[in-house]
């Protein structure tokens, strides 16, 4: 079972450089087993054109490595923190990727301009606060994860499976890795289309709300009637 876990966790991570998510080893992939409570997780600074995998670095949900003979990814506690919280998901994706991190640098949330976006995210791409001095000193990537736990509280993480930590990067999720690597992906069109769309008129609207509704639903809603019953 694990090592079949590992090879879906090396599978989603190698999508990183396919996508052109990636520079050198700046991302990572993981995704849990919830019978057991151990997940996958990329190791740290690991070359992609040099994984295997078995290289991939099973831990549990205590921060424990349970096998692999690398250090795990250096974003695990985040990681542990989502999904400690995060019941419903199974995968997790961390990047640097340029786009969505320009947006990140800019401490903007992207908001939803079209369609693209509203087919998959539902509403603004939030952008969390940067950790104070005092979370960065005390437990630096725990308290990264704590602080998007904190501003999804209320919030269907489900919808929104994306989220921009200020001045750091984005991290996506979804049922598997695979799906947290497919909303990584989207994530990155997003926002080169929509810093693009402001570019072009700096004077833009969001689009309009029932439009949102309109594409949002047709995929994720109890009607939802896009793609193929089977």
């Amino acid at each position: 079972m694990l090592e079949e876990l590992k090879q879906r966790v090396y599978e989603a991570n190698m999508q990183l450089p396919k996508h052109g998510l990636v520079t050198f080893t700046w991302g990572n992939v993981s995704e849990i087993d919830r019978e057991t409570g151990y997940f996958a997780i990329k190791p740290s600074g690991v070359d992609y054109d040099k994984l295997k995998p078995e290289d991939m670095v099973i831990m549990d949900l205590d921060g424990n490595k349970i096998e692999g003979k690398y250090n795990p990814s250096s974003d695990t506690a985040t990681h542990i923190e989502l999904y400690k919280a995060f019941p419903n998901i199974g995968g997790i994706v961390h990047t640097h990727s340029p786009w969505a991190t320009s947006w990140a640098q800019s401490g903007r949330g992207i908001p939803c301009y079209g369609t693209t976006h509203a087919d998959y995210m539902y509403g603004e791409i939030p952008c969390v606060r940067n950790l104070t001095k005092e979370e960065i000193d005390e437990a630096y990537e725990k308290n990264t994860g704590v602080l998007i736990v904190d501003f999804f509280k209320d919030k269907d993480y489900v919808a929104m499976p994306a989220v921009l930590c200020k001045n750091h990067g984005p991290f996506t999720w979804g049922k598997d890795g695979m799906e947290a690597v497919h909303n990584a992906v989207v994530l990155e069109e997003v926002a080169k289309m929509a810093a693009r769309t402001e570019m072009i008129n700096p004077k833009v609207q969001e689009a309009p709300q029932e439009l949102k509704d309109k594409h949002y639903y047709r995929k994720h809603g109890a009607n939802a009637y896009y793609g193929q019953n089977n």
